[in-house]
């Protein structure tokens, strides 16, 4: 059985490294609209058999229960790789042989990419991989069996994830996806999203009437502006 796998933290603490260059309430709405986006693909997935939320965000129960997708609720939040890790084990011991964690600040992410990734067949123990836009992050991994071995998100998580899975012998499966790629973590990053075309989506739409489309626009360098 395939499944996805959806971390969504408290968003109030999202994207501190944006912290320089947008208020707290913008870093807040801009994950919340990122997230909409990446629920709006997964509502599309049809290659997913079940799809489960680890999180003890409320907002983020609601949208599972609405769904009908299945919670794994928390105790606390340690990082995203205890979450994704203790997720990981639950859903093996329930079946799952192999489960996909996406993003949630993928926002011109589609349904096809997700089923695209679930579609792909392989002799466990495999992993399936998608890096960051710098080619340094995970953006997307598909682990067979799901508690093949332990995340490592963060700086340079992508080496790390192919490593772990060539020491243990496990076909190693690497696929660029140039929407599944586009995150937004820092400044350049989101530099980078405003130059794609973002109609139809509810970021593109935020980042429009909240003005910081225009901003940024306005100041093209780097570190040039302030939120304030």
């Amino acid at each position: 059985m395939r499944a996805l796998l959806l971390p969504i933290k408290d968003l109030k603490n999202a994207k501190k490294r944006l912290m320089g260059v947008l208020t707290p309430e913008e870093r807040f709405e801009l994950a919340a609209a990122m997230l909409k986006d990446t629920i709006r693909a997964v509502q599309g997935v049809r290659r997913a058999e079940k799809t489960f939320v680890v999180t003890n965000y409320e907002p983020a129960m609601s949208v599972a229960d609405e769904n009908g997708w299945e919670i794994l609720r928390e105790d606390r939040q340690i990082s995203e790789s205890d979450s994704v890790d203790a997720a990981s084990r639950l859903c093996q011991a329930r079946g799952v042989t192999g489960l996909l964690r996406i993003p949630l600040d993928v926002p011109l992410v589609q349904a096809s990419d997700i089923d695209d990734l679930l579609a792909i067949e392989c002799e466990e123990p495999a992993l399936v991989i998608v890096p960051s836009r710098d080619g340094t992050g995970t953006n997307a991994i598909l682990r067979m069996p799901p508690a093949l071995f332990l995340s490592h998100f963060g700086m340079g998580s992508f080496a790390k994830h192919v490593g772990e899975a060539e020491r243990l012998g496990a076909h190693v499966i690497i696929r660029r996806s140039p929407r599944l790629e586009m995150d937004v973590d820092d400044e350049a990053d989101l530099r980078a999203l405003l130059k794609h075309d973002l109609s139809g989506t509810e970021t593109g739409r935020w980042l429009a009437e909240s003005g910081v489309e225009t901003r940024f626009r306005s100041h093209p360098k780097a570190g040039a502006m302030s939120a304030g």
